[in-house]
């Protein structure tokens, strides 16, 4: 099942009916919501799960909001303007009425929890995560060859909220249920991008501009750690970014590059060759392959990091460097656990995607509290959020570094009028787009 552009305006509920011996199915239809209740199938027998001998509480609704969340400015990348984000909030409720949340990395991913995933999990323990995978998604194993990922990212989210209503049953941390913290902060970069001018905020354009923001940055908010697009204008005035840059921030501050893969071989070779004066540490996605990107491996010192976590490709080539991840891309904390354990056996750094909700960032600081291996700084756009769905409003990065959330489960609460804000815009707007260029109408960008 593919993502779908122009998703219906609904936010879904599904879950057991108020009164167990009324098993009917009812749906109500209405202007931008849908009402959907089923009956919970039997549960199978299964080992018990290890979080605790607790009477067992089964999920009994689950709700999935997508929602937008603008940018203060726009940005450019390598492939249109990024205006801001599309996501789905999930939540998971259990009998005894705990309330996990989850969030899911498109807005798509609601209709998916909706028709294939809520109505398997209802009535199923959630701390029995391998049950739970088991009913929700296939083999995944199979979906590379017949279908797409879709479901594995939906169920993501899902999976996320399990562990936070389990978190909350329990009185312990997401943290706490991976063993513990080794460290009370996550290391963050500090973003940067041509900006384009809007409400007084961003217009960063020219390389002294951006130069001069990152400065500001330093200065204000003590960022250690930059990270910013190329790959949008020439690669002059991208290398005059990168120097000014270093020279307005130091050479001890760590600074790294974001292609999105806008370059051929030849490119990024020259590319390479020209930001190695800047001190650049490493450069996301400079081509369009792995493959591509081991070609370039042998002439340069600067590290590489990629989107794309195949960890077989990555032993066999010997890049990238580094996996930007997405827990719920990933299939949930649970398969995120799995993975960074695997690329620390390889040697490769794991750092955590951005933009996302707070929900998304509270549990990217719940693993990387838990996990050593997560010890480079991970990707923010946090401080160019104009909107949030948690109560605790949008981490702010300060010296560098974010705060491990307090309290049980993820350590966050939904903030429901800003959850109904964020999802009137999504009605409103439809899903954002980050492939268009207002220049260029009708048509995307991007295309070499």
């Amino acid at each position: 099942m593919r993502n779908f552009v122009g998703v219906a305006n609904f936010r879904l509920v599904i879950g057991i009916p108020d009164r167990e011996s009324d098993l009917v199915t009812e749906r109500s239809e209405r202007i931008g919501h849908v009402d959907a209740v089923t009956t919970a199938p039997k549960s199978e027998d299964f080992d018990a799960p290890f979080f605790s001998l607790a009477t067992p509480d089964p999920i009994r609704r689950i709700r999935a909001t997508p929602v937008n969340i603008p940018l203060e400015a726009p940005y450019r990348w390598s492939v249109g303007i990024f205006p801001g984000f599309s996501k789905t909030i999930v939540e998971v409720e259990t009998t005894d009425g705990v309330v996990g949340v989850g969030e899911a990395p498109f807005a798509g991913a609601a209709r998916l929890i909706e028709s294939a995933i809520a109505p398997r999990l209802i009535g199923a323990d959630p701390r029995h995560l391998a049950d739970c995978e088991r009913r929700a998604l296939p083999p995944i194993r199979v979906l590379k060859n017949t279908d797409d990922d879709a479901i594995v990212r939906a169920y993501g989210g899902v999976e996320m909220a399990l562990w936070d209503a389990v978190g909350k049953r329990e009185g312990r941390s997401v943290a706490s249920l991976l063993g513990g913290r080794v460290r009370d902060r996550m290391t963050v970069t500090e973003y940067f991008a041509p900006r384009l001018r809007h409400e007084g905020r961003g217009g960063e354009e020219t390389p002294l501009e951006i130069a001069a923001y990152c400065a500001r940055m330093a200065e204000q908010h003590g960022s250690r750690a930059f990270e910013g697009k190329v790959g949008v204008f020439d690669l002059p005035r991208e290398v005059a970014m990168a120097r000014e840059i270093r020279a307005a921030v130091g050479e001890e501050c760590l600074l790294r590059l974001d292609a999105n893969m806008a370059w051929g071989v030849g490119s990024a070779r020259e590319a390479l060759r020209r930001f190695a004066g800047a001190n650049v540490a490493s450069i996301e996605d400079p081509t369009r392959s792995l493959e591509e990107m081991a070609r370039l491996r042998a002439g340069t010192s600067i590290a590489f990091s990629t989107h794309d976590p195949q960890v077989k490709t990555a032993a066999r080539l010997g890049v990238p460097d580094a996996f930007c991840v997405n827990i719920a891309a990933l299939g949930g904390i649970r398969r995120s656990v799995a993975f960074i354990n695997v690329c620390e056996e390889m040697g490769i750094d794991v750092w955590f995607y951005s933009p996302d909700a707070g929900v998304a960032n509270a549990a990217y600081l719940q693993v990387a509290a838990a996990m050593a291996w997560i010890s480079r700084p991970s990707q923010t756009l946090l401080r160019w959020h104009r909107d949030e769905v948690i109560a605790e409003g949008p981490f702010l990065p300060r010296d560098g570094a974010i705060e491990v959330p307090e309290g049980t489960g993820l350590g966050v609460t939904l903030d429901r009028q800003a959850l109904a804000r964020c999802h009137q815009r999504f009605l409103d707007d439809g899903p954002y787009s980050q492939y268009d260029d207002p220049a260029r109408p009708g048509r995307y960008s991007g295309w070499l």
